[in-house]
C-alpha cells in the first residue's frame, strides 16, 4: 500500500526521528561505562542514522536501506556544503563500523574507539539539528 504523506506527517516524522537520534545518543555513556562497547559503537550509528532519516524526511527525499540514506544524506547535504566534510565521513565510517560488527566474525570495538566516535557522532547530529531548524535549506538540497 502506497500512503501519501501530508506535510504535516513528514515535519512529524522527522521529529520523531530527531527525537530518537537524541534518546539513542544518550544511551551511549551508560554502555560505555558497563564495558558494552560494540553495543555503543551500534548505537552511536544508530543516533546518526535515525538524525539522517529525519533530515532526509523533513526534505521528502526517499531511502529504502542504510546506504541508501548514505548515499541520499552525501548527494543532497555533504556534497552541497549544508553537512561539513567531517561530519559525513563520520557517517560513512560509522555505517562501516556497524556493517562489520553486525555482519563480521570476531570484531570488538574498544573503549577508544568508542572515545574517539562520541563526539564525532554528537557534530553530526548538532549539525544535522541546525538544518532541521533552518528555514531556507530546502531550496539547496
Amino acid at each position: 500500500m502506497n500512503t501519501v504523506l501530508t506535510e504535516e506527517n513528514y515535519e512529524a516524522l522527522a521529529r520523531y526521528r530527531q527525537e530518537r537520534a537524541h534518546e539513542t545518543l544518550a544511551e551511549i555513556p551508560y554502555l560505555r561505562e558497563q564495558g558494552y562497547y560494540n553495543t555503543a559503537t551500534n548505537r552511536l550509528y544508530y543516533a546518526c542514522y535515525y538524525a539522517a532519516v529525519a533530515l532526509l524526511t523533513k526534505h521528502h527525499i526517499p531511502t529504502s536501506s542504510h546506504a541508501g540514506v548514505k548515499a541520499m544524506l552525501g548527494l543532497h547535504f555533504v556534497s552541497k556544503g549544508l553537512i561539513s566534510k567531517e561530519s559525513g565521513r563520520a557517517f560513512s565510517n560509522l555505517f562501516d563500523s556497524r556493517q562489520r560488527g553486525d555482519y563480521d566474525d570476531f570484531v570488538y570495538s574498544t573503549q577508544e574507539e568508542v572515545d574517539e566516535l562520541y563526539p564525532k557522532a554528537q557534530r553530526f547530529i548538532e549539525e544535522v539539528d541546525a538544518l532541521l531548524e533552518a528555514k531556507d535549506v530546502h531550496q539547496n538540497c
